[in-house]
C-alpha cells in the first residue's frame, strides 16, 4: 500500500489526531490537510524523488508533512528539533533535500533551527505556519513505480557507532510494519494510542502512527516525555502506550514520589522496544499497571520490526518473542552457546543506505539478508534473545561478555533504578565496567557483591560507578560510546 494512502476508507468524522494542544482533528480534516499541504509542497518545486526534511516534534502538521511528501512521491526524511545544529547541517548536506519543513507551533526547538538558517512562512495548513526553506539546486531521484521499490521515508540512524547513515525504507517496507503492529494489537477505531515516543524515529513512526491510520484509530500526539502529561493522557482515555524501558522506569518513580496511584480506565496494553528490557523491570512494571509488558525487537533497517512476544505466550524473562509472519531470521556462525550474529529477511528489509552502496553491500547479503550487528540466540520454541551487540561484546581472558546479561543482572539489586555495562582496554585484555543510577541505597561494592553472587566471575564488573544520569538518544538508548569519555576521569587508570 502508498503510504499516503494507509487512512483511506475509515469514517471521515471518528478522531484520528487528538494534537499535543488538545485540539481534535477528524480522518476527513487530515484528509483535507494532507491535500493542502501537497499543492503547497508541489507549488514550492517538490517533485517524485526529492527528499523533504522535517525537522519536528510530535504534532498534527508532523503526520500532515510525512503523509503529503510521500503523496508525491518524494521522500520525508524527519528529524527529531532536538538534534544539533551541527547534526542539522551535516544530515542536510548529505541528504541534498528540495526543502526543509519545520513545526515551529509546536517546537520551540524547531523554530530554533528555523530561525537560525533563516526558514520564512510559506502559508498556512489547516491553520498552521508552513514554515520551510527551499533548495532550487536539489536534484531529485527517479521514481519507481511500485510501494515495494519507492522510497518513502529516509531515516538517519543515531550515529552512536559512527557517522549517520540514511536508511532508505519504501512505501511497502512501512506498511509491512504498520500492518503488523495494528494487527498484533487488535487495534480497532475505538482504540487511542499514546505517541510520546518522537514521531520522527521508526518506531513510532510505523508501529504508532502509521499503525493507527491504518487501523483507523485514534493518535494522541505529546511532542516530549514528562511523567505527568503521560499519565494524564492515560487518565484522559489512552487505551495502548508504546514506550521505552526508560519512559516506564521513570513513570513508576514519579509515582512512588508524589505518592499517587496510577489511573488508566481504558489502557488495555502496553509494550516496549528500543533497548534492552530486564526481567526485574518488566516484573515491576507489570505488577503496577495490572497488565503484561510486551516486548518487541527491531532496528531501523528493519522499519523496524522484527520480533514480539505478542507473536508468542506471555513471558517472564527478556525474550523478544517471536519473528514476524513473512520473515525469516538466521543465527550466522554461532558459537558453542548457540549465539551469534541475527540476520533477517523479509518485507521489512530497507532499500539499502542512500548513497552508499558499499555500506549497503556490506549489510544486505546476496540473499537478501540483512546483517543486524546484534547477538541473538533462538530457544527451543523460536523465541528471540538479544545478547549484546557486536560491537558492544566485551571479550575477557578470552571469555565472551555480552553487557545486556551484566545489566540485567545489576537491575535486579534492590536499589538499582537504571544500569549500563561497557568494555574498557586494558593492556592485553578487556574489563568490565558498569555505570549505574540508584534511589541511594546501594554503594559500588554492593553492587558488585551482587553480582558475584549471580554471575560467572570473569563476568563482574571490574568498577562499578554511581552516577546521576546516563547520555541517551531521543529514542531512549543508552549513548553507550559515551560514558568511559564522561566518567574516565573518576576511574582508577587501566
Amino acid at each position: 500500500m502508498w503510504i499516503d494512502r494507509i487512512a483511506s476508507g475509515h469514517d471521515r468524522e471518528r478522531c484520528a489526531i487528538i494534537d499535543h494542544d488538545g485540539a481534535r482533528l477528524s480522518f476527513g480534516a487530515l484528509e483535507a490537510a494532507v491535500q493542502q499541504a501537497t499543492d503547497m509542497l508541489h507549488g514550492h518545486g517538490v517533485r517524485p524523488g526529492d527528499r523533504v526534511l522535517v525537522v519536528a516534534e510530535n504534532c498534527a502538521l508532523f503526520v500532515t508533512l510525512l503523509l503529503a511528501t510521500t503523496r508525491l512521491r518524494a521522500w520525508c526524511v524527519p528529524l527529531n528539533a532536538r538534534v544539533s545544529a551541527d547534526e542539522l547541517a551535516q544530515i542536510t548536506a548529505h541528504a541534498t533535500p528540495r526543502a526543509c519543513a519545520f513545526t515551529t507551533h509546536a517546537s520551540d526547538a524547531a523554530k530554533a533551527h528555523a530561525d537560525a538558517i533563516g526558514a520564512t512562512c510559506r502559508g498556512q495548513i489547516a491553520g498552521w505556519p508552513l514554515v520551510m526553506t527551499t533548495y532550487p539546486g536539489a536534484v531529485a531521484e527517479p521514481e519507481d513505480q511500485t510501494p515495494q521499490t519507492q522510497v518513502a521515508v529516509m531515516l538517519y540512524t543515531s550515529g552512536t557507532t559512527g557517522q549517520p547513515k540514511g536508511v532508505m525504507l519504501t512505501h511497502a517496507n512501512l506498511d509491512f510494519n504498520a500492518m503488523m503492529a495494528a494487527r498484533m494489537r487488535a487495534m480497532v477505531p475505538e482504540d487511542e494510542i499514546l505517541v510520546v515516543l518522537p514521531g520522527t524515529h521508526v518506531m513510532a513512526l510505523s508501529t504508532a502512527i502509521l499503525a493507527a491510520l491504518r487501523a483507523g484509530a485514534t493518535m494522541r500526539l505529546l511532542p516530549r516525555f514528562s511523567p505527568q502529561a503521560v499519565l494524564d493522557a492515560l487518565a484522559g482515555g489512552a487505551s495502548i502506550m508504546p514506550a521505552v524501558p526508560a519512559m516506564y522506569d521513570q513513570l513508576l518513580r514519579h509515582l512512588d514520589t508524589t505518592g499517587t496511584a496510577l489511573t488508566a480506565p481504558r489502557l488495555r496494553l502496553i509494550g516496549t522496544g528500543g533497548a534492552p528490557l530486564d526481567p526485574g523491570w518488566k516484573a515491576r512494571i507489570e505488577a503496577r499497571f495490572g497488565l503484561i509488558l510486551n516486548n518487541g525487537y527491531g532496528l531501523t533497517e528493519a522499519g523496524p520490526g522484527i520480533s514480539s512476544t505478542s507473536l508468542g505466550p506471555a513471558r517472564s524473562d527478556s525474550s523478544v518473542g517471536h519473528v514476524y509472519p513473512d520473515c525469516t531470521i538466521r543465527i550466522d556462525n554461532p558459537a558453542a552457546d548457540g549465539v551469534g550474529e541475527l540476520l533477517v529477511r523479509g518485507p521489512n528489509v530497507m532499500k539499502g543506505y542512500y548513497r552508499n552502496p558499499e555500506a549497503t553491500a556490506q549489510a544486505i547479503s546476496a540473499e537478501g539478508f540483512l546483517r543486524t550487528g546484534d547477538l541473538a540466540r533462538q530457544d527451543g520454541d523460536g523465541a528471540l534473545h538479544i545478547v549484546g551487540r557486536n560491537k558492544e561484546l566485551i571479550i575477557r581472558s578470552g571469555f565472551n561478555i555480552y553487557p545486556p546479561e551484566v545489566e540485567a543482572a545489576l537491575s535486579g539489586c534492590p536499589g538499582v533504578l537504571q544500569v549500563a555495562v561497557t568494555g574498557r582496554p586494558v593492556p592485553g585484555n578487556e574489563e568490565v565496567i558498569a555505570f549505574a543510577i540508584t534511589d541511594g541505597s546501594v554503594t559500588p561494592e554492593a553492587l558488585r557483591d551482587w553480582a558475584r553472587a549471580r554471575l560467572a566471575g570473569y563476568k563482574v564488573p571490574r568498577h562499578v560507578l554511581i552516577v546521576a544520569d546516563l547520555p541517551m538518544t531521543a529514542a531512549g538508548k543508552v549513548r553507550k560510546h559515551e560514558l568511559l569519555a564522561r566518567h574516565g576521569d573518576t576511574l582508577p587508570a587501566a
